[in-house]
């Protein structure tokens, strides 16, 4: 199986925090999370982060807290998965997301260092991800340079899309690393 993700978080620094994470299996099942508890002093002064990823943030005012909306939550039989929570809330619930895929899971990213290591800290560090997660994780950037063609191209041009989502939306984000995924595997340059 083979799972595309993307998160958003507090800034490229050591001590960043997650602002949400999309992922998107093979099979078109997805998942979506806010975290309500990212450090907010990190983007008091990010007008970048406030305008280009806070602004698409569904579930809650950044702000203040307040609620906008209630995600769905989880059921297995569900094709979209949403939630919106701590960490400590967020964590059972992606886990038991995962568990639905039989055998091991490649994750795939866009420029994933911070991705990953995001991602492994969820469950507090690498060798606590759930044990079909294969450890080693796998870069569309890389993928792009294989196949001769700049990595720095723009993905939604890429993946020839109709129509323009929310760039710096972690579900939206995944969905364009697994069109281009899908479109890389075909392309012969």
């Amino acid at each position: 199986m083979i799972i595309f993700f993307d998160t958003e978080f507090t800034g490229l620094h050591q001590k960043t925090t997650l602002i949400s994470i999309g992922l998107v299996a093979e099979t078109g099942k997805t998942f979506y999370a806010e975290f309500a508890d990212f450090d907010k002093d990190q983007i008091k002064n990010d007008t970048w982060i406030q305008k280009n990823v806070l602004e698409h943030i569904r579930f809650f005012n950044w702000r203040d807290g307040s609620p906008r909306s209630v995600p769905s939550g989880f059921s297995g039989s569900q094709k979209h998965t949403e939630v919106c929570g701590n960490k400590e809330d967020i964590v059972p619930i992606l886990t038991e997301w995962l568990g639905l895929f039989d055998g091991r899971i490649e994750m795939w990213s866009d420029c994933l260092s911070y991705d990953w290591v995001l991602f492994c800290n969820l469950w507090g560090h690498a060798f606590e991800v759930p044990a079909d997660i294969y450890y080693i994780p796998f870069d569309i950037c890389t993928l792009f340079k294989v196949k001769g063609i700049d990595p720095d191209i723009n993905r939604q041009e890429f993946a020839q899309l109709n129509h323009k989502g929310p760039k710096h939306h972690a579900l939206w984000d995944a969905q364009v690393i697994k069109m281009c995924y899908e479109r890389l595997c075909l392309y012969n340059g």
